[in-house]
């Protein structure tokens, strides 16, 4: 079966059929996909990790609020991971009616839509990035924030392969931009976060029992809906891969 691409209609996203992944792909087929890189992990920590609201013997099993902000895998890492999958093993539902879906918006097409003179204004600036300021359901160990101290990547990034330019900037992980006022590019980097996500911008993925998805993280930010809780049950493997330092 010839291999398929069918785009979802929305800013960004599309199906790819006619590829069994039970099964290792040929060279043609990975060169179709050509969205993976070689595996990222945490120096210690499984390649894959679980997330899901289940527990067993009253402890969780893994990550239970995972996402759910607007954000960029790992953008406060030096080389933060050029793409993520997320497989789902179970989905909660509802009297048939699937809960936890996921939105994916467009950081590219959120820059082809911005104004020239704030492309001017933003273009070549750097924002710094910080782990330990961001908000979270749980607060991060003292070893993550020593292992992601501060650092700075552009506003404006521009892809390794495609050479497409995006918006990287995200409202809980940017603190500051170098070279403007505190005040100001607090106020600009919530305008922009919140230009990235108009609903122009976004694509939503209702799940399936087995979908796999994959995205590239640098033109694409997302989050997880939370409108299930148990006993409606939700276990998803996720694994991210290696990228390379943002220009």
């Amino acid at each position: 079966m010839p291999i398929e691409i069918v785009p979802t209609g929305a800013a960004l996203g599309a199906e790819i059929r006619g590829v069994n992944l039970a099964r290792p792909l040929d060279n043609t087929a990975f060169a179709a996909i050509n969205i993976f890189g070689e595996r990222w992990s945490v120096p210690g920590s499984p390649e894959i990790v679980v997330v899901s609201n289940v527990t067993e013997g009253g402890q969780p099993i893994g990550v239970r609020r995972a996402g759910e902000n607007w954000h960029s895998d790992m953008c406060y890492a030096p080389r933060p991971p050029r793409g993520t999958m997320l497989y789902a093993l179970e989905i909660p539902d509802l009297f048939g009616l699937s809960l936890g879906d996921t939105e994916f918006a467009s950081a590219a097409a959120a820059w082809d839509a911005l104004p020239e003179q704030l492309r001017q204004r933003v273009e070549g600036r750097r924002a710094e990035f910080d782990f330990s300021g961001r908000k979270r359901a749980f607060p991060p160990k003292q070893s993550e924030i020593d292992r992601y101290p501060p650092l700075t990547h552009p506003i404006v990034r521009t892809h390794p392969y495609t050479l497409r330019k995006c918006l990287y900037v995200m409202r809980d992980d940017c603190t500051t931009i170098e070279g403007i006022d505190p005040e100001e590019a607090a106020a600009l980097i919530a305008a922009l976060a919140e230009h990235i996500v108009k609903p122009a911008f976004i694509y939503r993925h209702q799940w399936r029992r087995g979908d796999l998805l994959m995205w590239d993280n640098c033109t694409v930010q997302h989050r997880a809906i939370q409108d299930y809780d148990l006993p409606h049950r939700r276990l998803m493997h996720r694994t991210t891969m290696g990228g390379a330092v943002p220009v």
